[in-house]
């Protein structure tokens, strides 16, 4: 067990989940779980995925964002997209009064922190350097932190290690750069694609609190590239096969989809291209 942050003794339930960019075709996520089983034989294990564009720390913090809510509380997430490995950035955990983030200060945790903030305050969020070498590998390779450092460290805390055993306690994270959606110069709102699903659907950084803000209701015009798509629709059966649609996605963002097809495809766009929207007749 653990003490969480604002005193309340919190109980890791077992459950730990994996999020990183090494791809299934060689044995790295294989290796961290044998790690993490070794220490820990009755964790369980739940593959969120590990198709992370690599080296990506914005589609990581998005993704962790979309999940970690759904799993009990007392959960440990453990998320290793690390550009920087080998280098002086730091390995943290960060713990809430519900679950316990572990990953590379890189900015991969930047959406979960703020959330936690904004949900509990300061007070009840603590983060942790992992700085003590008791809980790493004996062997510590400079390229594979998340086998050496990360896997056995999350394994020891699901096992009744203390947070507070794990290193220094910091004041905060590395927040990453992550764009927020602008008003452009004739109006409306510009945002970008942040991802694309394994559908072929543009997720965007806009949300409904920006809409709202920028007073744009369903009957908005979303433009991209060369094309425009007229209104807001609720699923993707309200156009037609084949048909543009943008609406509310499950994640809360605005999303841009082909009705049984990829709108990424469709219109030559991925991560990082510009997405517009404006009131209906006001373009």
């Amino acid at each position: 067990m653990q003490l969480a942050a604002d005193g309340e003794r919190m109980i890791h339930n077992g459950v730990i989940t994996l999020t990183t960019d090494f791809g299934i075709t060689d044995s790295y996520v294989g290796t961290m779980k044998g790690v993490m089983l070794r220490i820990a034989p009755a964790a369980r294990l739940v593959d969120i995925t590990h198709a992370i564009r690599p080296q990506n720390v914005q589609q990581a913090a998005y993704i962790l964002q979309t999940f970690y809510g759904y799993f009990p509380p007392g959960t440990i997430h453990l998320v290793v997209v690390d550009p920087g490995v080998g280098s002086q950035r730091r390995a943290i955990a960060l713990s809430t009064p519900e679950a316990t983030f572990v990953a590379p200060d890189n900015g991969v945790l930047t959406y979960a922190w703020r959330d936690a903030l904004d949900r509990w305050g300061a007070s009840a969020c603590a983060v942790y350097e992992l700085a003590d070498p008791r809980f790493w590998l004996t062997h510590v390779s400079h390229t594979f932190h998340g086998r050496d450092i990360f896997a056995p460290v999350v394994a020891h805390l699901a096992a009744g290690a203390s947070l507070d055993a794990l290193g220094p306690r910091l004041a905060s994270i590395v927040e990453a750069e992550l764009e927020q959606p602008s008003v452009g110069r004739t109006g409306g709102l510009i945002g970008r694609i942040i991802h694309v699903d394994h559908f072929g659907n543009c997720i965007t950084n806009i949300m409904p609190q920006h809409l709202e803000e920028a007073r744009l209701n369903d009957k908005l015009s979303v433009r991209i590239i060369d094309q425009r798509i007229m209104g807001l629709q609720h699923t993707f059966a309200d156009v037609p096969l084949g048909a543009l649609v943008a609406l509310i996605g499950s994640s809360s963002r605005l999303e841009l989809a082909v009705r049984n097809g990829s709108a990424a495809q469709t219109l030559g766009v991925g991560p990082g291209d510009i997405v517009r929207v404006y009131g209906a007749g006001t373009e």
